[in-house]
Parts: C-alpha cells; structure tokens; sequence
C-alpha cells in the first residue's frame, strides 16, 4: 500500500512520456479486445472447462505412478497440461500431490515444467499473437525439453518413486459424448484462426458453434452443463484480470524502456542473450496468458526469437514464488538441479529456434 501510495505521489503526470505510456497501455487492452479475446481467449475458456469436468483426469495421473513404463509416463506428463488443463496456480499443488503419493520424480518434474506452458488457451494464444511459428516451436521445445529435464533428473537420484497413486473417482467421465463435444470446440478455436476464405470461415464457425450448443443442451445433463459452465467461469475469472493488467502494463512498458536496453540483453540469438532471457523468466512471476503480451512488448522493441522462445519456457515454468515452493516439496539440492536444467534447456531451445 505504501508503494502504491508513494509511486502515484510522485508519477509525473503530465509529462509527455508518462502520458504516451498510460495511453499505449490503453491501446494495447483495446487491441486484445477487438482481436483476442472474443475469438481465441472465450473458446479456449470453454475448452478448458470441457476438459475439467467432461474428461477423466484420474486416468491420466494414474499414469505417472512408480510402475508405469517410462515411455507411458513421460509421454503422458509432458501433455498433461493440455489434458487437465493446468494453469500456473494449480501445477504446484498437482505436483505436490502425484509426487508424494508415488510417482517418481522424473514424470514428476516434466508434468511440473510442462503443466501451466501445454494448455490449450496459452498455445493459442501465442500462436494468435506472436506467430504460428513460434507457437509450434514453444509446443515442441517444452515438451521436449519437459521429458529431458525429468529424464536427468530420475538418472541423477536415482528415484522411480514408491507405493501407488490412489484416484477412484471416475464422476467426471463422460467418455465418447465428452471427447466428441471437445473436439468440436477445439475445431471452432482452431477454424477462427485459420487465414481462409472468410465466408467458408465463418460459415464453419458457426456450423461447429451449432453443434457445440445443440450437444449442450441436449447430450449432457444439466447439472454437467452447469459444472461446464462454471468451470468455464472459474478459468475466465482467475485468469482474465492479470491478463488484462499484465497488458496493460505491456503497453506501458514498450513506451517506457528504451529499446537500446533490449537490443543490448536480449537483441541477439547468441548463448548470453538467450541466457539472460532464461534467467528473467525463472525469476519473474507470469501469471497465466501473462507472458504473452509482455513477450509482444519486448520484441517489438528489439527482442530477438531465441530469447522470445526461452523467456516463454521458461517464465511459465518458474517463478520466485514458486522456487521457494519447489525447494520446500524437493529440497535444496534436488529443487537447484531442476532450477538450473530449466534454464540450460530454456536457453539451448532459444538458441536452436533462433538459429533455425
């Protein structure tokens, strides 16, 4: 309350450069409400809570357990975000959980990286954003480097994790319905952002939006369409605001730096800039979708695509906060060695992204 207080005391209203700031700011929230959020943000909402209540989640963890065969549980671990649908305030007590109730800690540490950067909202949303290119490559690179990381990390301890993982309730399933109801959203999310026709697009749209609500009003029960609907409301809530403020701030931000500092950390393909854009990302806290608008600021004051490529794998993955949390459920030594293989990774993928 005390910054607050003193950084509106002494903001120099007024000056032409705050001024511009604050706007641009304002400009950049109205750009992502004409262009993102009706489109790209709102289905992947829907989608997100389909997965929640419609898919079986139970299913999927009990595949990460001490006696699942490597090539299940790596696999399984580094998708599971776009399966359950994690976001970056749910990974750390779903970690927590698969980890002291059996699975090892290799599955356990690549759901822990690739959990909050698979989901489907934040894949779309790069790609909407920053360019197809980078989302397939953000895609590829983190699962990759997710099954890497918890590789490493099971062959330096040694540990494939003990007794079993216990989930019986099978409530939220609601097999063929489900997935067919998923797959018709996830093809409306994917139509709107297809560079066709526009009457074949639209028309599409709406077909798939058609069916989509004709299933939900007549393929579920109520109260599932209401858990539907909630859930859906539940993500749009957690998520929305810091969306909106971290692009705001983005805004504010592009006006605000001087692109000669950019140039200068992160303007280059090369070991240290990607480096460096490692490291900022472990350190600072994205909230989830966060990352995307700060990245679109950053680059378009210089920031080169490795470094574009390792601050989005590893800002989702790691945060301060959530460094104190990892070290208190791993320890030291194990939390460091998962610190420090998040950032070499991060940065090896930047610079292969920004080589290719």
């Amino acid at each position: 309350m005390v910054l607050i207080f003193v950084a509106f005391y002494f903001v120099p209203f007024g000056h032409p450069i705050v001024d511009q700031s604050i706007l641009n700011g304002f400009y950049l929230l109205q750009e992502y409400a004409r262009e993102h959020v009706l489109l790209c943000l709102v289905p992947a909402f829907f989608i997100a809570g389909t997965i929640s209540v419609m898919l079986k989640r139970d299913a999927v963890l009990k595949l990460l357990g001490p006696n699942a065969k490597r090539i299940i549980s790596y696999p399984v671990a580094a998708i599971s975000g776009g399966i359950l649908a994690v976001c970056s305030c749910t990974i750390l007590p779903l970690f927590g959980g698969i980890y002291k109730k059996g699975a090892g800690i290799g599955p356990a540490t690549t759901f822990l990286f690739a959990g909050p950067a698979i989901n489907v909202a934040a894949i779309f949303l790069t790609g909407w954003v920053l360019g197809w290119d980078l989302g397939l490559a953000r895609l590829i690179a983190t699962m990759t480097a997710a099954v890497l990381i918890g590789l490493i990390m099971e062959m330096i301890y040694q540990e494939r994790g003990e007794g079993g993982l216990a989930f019986t309730s099978d409530d939220d399933q609601y097999g063929v319905r489900g997935i067919i109801f998923f797959l018709i959203q996830l093809g409306f999310l994917a139509t709107s952002s297809l560079g066709i026709n526009q009457t074949l697009k639209y028309s599409l749209m709406t077909l798939l939006g058609i069916s989509a609500l004709f299933m939900a009003l007549f393929a579920f029960k109520r109260e599932t369409v209401q858990n539907w609907l909630y859930e859906t409301w539940d993500f749009a809530k957690k998520i929305l605001p810091y969306l909106f403020i971290g692009v705001f701030f983005a805004g504010v931000l592009t006006k605000l730096l001087p692109p000669q500092v950019v140039t200068a950390l992160l303007g280059n393909n090369d070991l240290l800039s990607n480096l460096v854009a490692s490291v900022i990302g472990t350190l600072m806290y994205f909230a989830t979708l966060t990352e995307v608008p700060i990245v679109q600021a950053l680059r378009e004051l210089g920031m080169a695509k490795g470094p574009t490529l390792a601050l989005l794998m590893a800002g989702n993955s790691l945060s301060l906060p959530s460094m104190i949390v990892i070290t208190k459920l791993l320890g030291k030594r194990k939390a460091f060695t998962y610190f420090g293989l998040v950032v070499g990774f991060s940065t090896l993928f930047g610079m292969m992204y920004g080589a290719i």
